[in-house]
């Protein structure tokens, strides 16, 4: 049975080619897997990250390797290929694009990815990541096609010119894409807002930066919602960064008393109680010199203001409630008295004529 095979495959020319070509490229991916399993395997015993991110950048690139080996082997094995057909493939062209796809993957995947772990050190890098990335992969496709073009004998002078010529119609027609990409790299700098921040817009709503890109800003607002605003509106806009310079702000709470209250017994027990209630919230400032500020003689109350602290401005409202709660039910217990608005009718001022005085 195995010899009529092997007959049939001498026999039929064509046959035969199929089966040499298929015994090789399972060998060269066999020792294609052979070359990552032992690159895997001596990286797994090492804490160094480069190693790692070699290794995952020279998978496809290995891969396209291997077909420049067996293009190889084709050019020059008669077996495979008549000679007068060899020399009218362009196989060296060819192996020429492969290396250099081979090239733009690995510095792609190798770039980005240290871009990537040094994100995770750098707050720069991190909002900015989007941006870098953006301009790599421009910049490498854009160069492999220059010498792609080079090498393959195609003169790239007059490409070369004819981009100073176009690239005025085209910042022209991309103003607005360019206004936006400027803009994003000038809040990247500036920094007046990073990516994690919580920011107010000057249209009063409210978010978390969750990514500055090329074009875009984007921030997810409370109701777990997001708002895309352009780089360049954002850049011109006024930006309440409540993270900025630190996380940690004050939070004022209002409250008011009885004209009759002893107003130092009312500081010393809205103290007590603001002063615990920042030790025992998760989100309070423990060793925050809290308070008090009398301001207003109101129409039926004395007004101060409690100074608090919160750890962020989002955890301000679960301090402030705690805090009210605690103080109302201080308040009860020592007997002091938060009015009710109170309105008195001059009647004499008026003039105001009563049904009793008619009578």
């Amino acid at each position: 049975m195995l010899k009529n095979t092997l007959d049939v495959i001498n026999n039929t020319p064509w046959l035969s080619t199929v089966a040499y070509l298929s015994i090789i490229t399972i060998l060269l991916f066999f020792i294609r897997f052979f070359i990552m399993y032992w690159l895997q395997k001596w990286t797994s015993k090492t804490t160094f990250t480069f190693d790692t991110l070699l290794l995952d950048s020279i998978s496809k690139p290995l891969t396209l390797c291997t077909f420049i080996v067996l293009i190889t082997i084709l050019e020059h094995d008669t077996f495979v290929i008549d000679p007068e057909l060899a020399n009218r493939i362009p196989f060296n062209s060819i192996n020429i694009v492969l290396a250099l796809l081979a090239l733009i993957f690995f510095l792609n995947h190798f770039i980005i990815g240290t871009v990537n772990h040094y994100a995770k050190q750098s707050a720069v890098i991190f909002n900015s990541q989007s941006i870098i990335k953006g301009v790599i992969r421009v910049t490498l496709f854009s160069v492999g096609l220059l010498v792609l073009l080079g090498t393959l004998g195609i003169s790239i002078t007059p490409i070369i010119a004819s981009l100073g010529i176009t690239s005025l119609a085209v910042a022209l027609a991309l103003q607005p894409t360019l206004e936006n990409f400027f803009s994003g790299v000038q809040l990247v700098i500036d920094k007046p807002i990073r990516v994690g921040d919580f920011i107010e817009l000057e249209s009063k709503e409210q978010g978390f930066v969750e990514k500055i890109g090329w074009r875009s800003t984007w921030v997810k607002m409370l109701p777990n919602n997001m708002i895309i605003i352009p780089n360049s509106q954002l850049s011109k806009s006024r930006i309440i960064n409540y993270f900025y310079p630190e996380k940690e702000l004050s939070v004022p709470v209002d409250v008011s008393v009885h004209y009759s209250s002893d107003l130092e017994f009312v500081e010393q027990v809205t103290l007590e109680v603001a002063r615990q209630i920042l030790i025992d919230h998760e989100w309070g400032v423990d060793d925050y010199n809290t308070f008090v500020v009398y301001h207003t003689f109101d129409n039926s109350s004395i007004n101060f203001t409690v100074m608090l602290r919160a750890k962020e401005y989002f955890n301000r409202f679960w301090v402030k409630s705690a805090f009210i709660k605690a103080l109302h039910k201080r308040y009860n217990q020592e007997g002091i008295v938060i009015p009710f608005p109170i309105t008195a009718i001059n009647t004499s001022q008026e003039a105001a004529i009563f049904n009793s005085d008619k009578k």
